[in-house]
């Protein structure tokens, strides 16, 4: 009777809807991209409990009211990021940080598809969709997908919609990640060390220190060059290219696998992207941020700072 009674609680359990078969794989972490074809179908699930958190990073509450996905929430990336000691656009504390991604619905047991729009350069709403995706990363979810192709992958086959979502506020997990991230003595410490490369993420001109942008021009010393760009179609930046071209772009500047990469940028988006495609696309196993990035680290006059040309390879 007792065996009997066991056999129905472990059936029970195993036909619960948790929502993790309807899932795609995405690599060990859980964490990747997701066609708009396969985003649509998990959205559309006739069971609510089995549908992903669809998440709108865009800086435009404008665009959003426009259109967007189906069930899609909206979450302003710059939201996360405010003034801090007079530095511009730093992350903002942990415990605001949790406030604002609760409310947004994040949960610790939900799958996430975020997006965002603009497909051609200049424009880099891209990054706002990977740099959501580190910071929910930091805070502990590892269910993260970014619709390759963006919105206007996703647009060109489906409908949109103006709809609000009911949106219950999500229940973050109790350990976060913060390895993932690094700061400024970290990197100092860390970057002229055998096996590590130090990334910069900006375009070739901030590199070298031709802009009108920062307060002190250049790059970080010892570091490379590689814009964020490179791994992205040139038609449609939320596009990734495919796995065999990145790694090759890559392994012609010496960045590989078996390296300790240390990414940077501006202000942390252009390197977010970075480390997104080189931790969750190509599988790169040591790939951390720095968070502070540029806006940080111009700021301090005690450390050093190299500008002009370098060796330019284009594959």
């Amino acid at each position: 009777m007792k065996f009997a009674l066991l056999l129905a609680a472990v059936g029970a359990f195993l036909v619960q809807p948790t929502g993790l078969l309807a899932q795609p794989a995405a690599g060990p972490t859980g964490i990747g991209l997701i066609s708009p074809e396969d985003a649509k179908a998990l959205i559309d699930n006739p069971d609510p409990a089995k549908r992903p958190l669809v998440l709108d990073t865009r800086g435009g509450y404008k665009d959003y009211f426009r259109g967007h996905l189906p069930t899609a929430h909206h979450i302003n990336f710059d939201t996360l990021r405010g003034t801090d000691k007079g530095v511009p656009v730093a992350y903002l504390p942990d415990d605001l940080t949790r406030i604002l991604l609760s409310r947004a619905g994040v949960d610790k047991d939900r799958l996430h598809i975020l997006y965002a729009e603009g497909d051609k350069l200049p424009n880099d709403e891209i990054l706002s969709s990977t740099m959501v995706a580190y910071v929910m990363e930091k805070f502990g979810i590892k269910n993260i997908r970014i619709v390759d192709g963006g919105l206007p992958a996703y647009r060109a086959k489906f409908p949109l919609t103006q709809a609000y979502p009911n949106t219950p506020a999500g229940s973050l997990p109790k350990t976060m990640n913060p390895e993932i991230g690094l700061d400024v003595d970290s990197i100092m410490k860390l970057k002229d060390k055998p096996g590590y490369i130090l990334l910069d993420a900006r375009p070739q001109n901030e590199f070298e220190g031709d802009d009108i942008y920062w307060l002190r021009k250049g790059h970080i010393p010892g570091a490379k060059s590689f814009h964020w760009a490179r791994l992205v179609m040139d038609d449609n930046t939320h596009k990734f290219r495919s796995v065999d071209d990145c790694k090759k772009r890559l392994a012609a500047e010496g960045i590989t696998p078996d390296k300790n990469i240390l990414v940077y940028c501006g202000t942390s988006r252009e390197g977010s992207l970075l480390r997104f495609a080189l931790r969750h696309v190509l599988d790169y196993p040591h790939v951390r941020l720095y968070e502070g990035s540029w806006r940080e680290y111009a700021n301090l006059p005690d450390l050093p700072v190299e500008k002009g040309p370098v060796r330019k390879s284009q594959p």
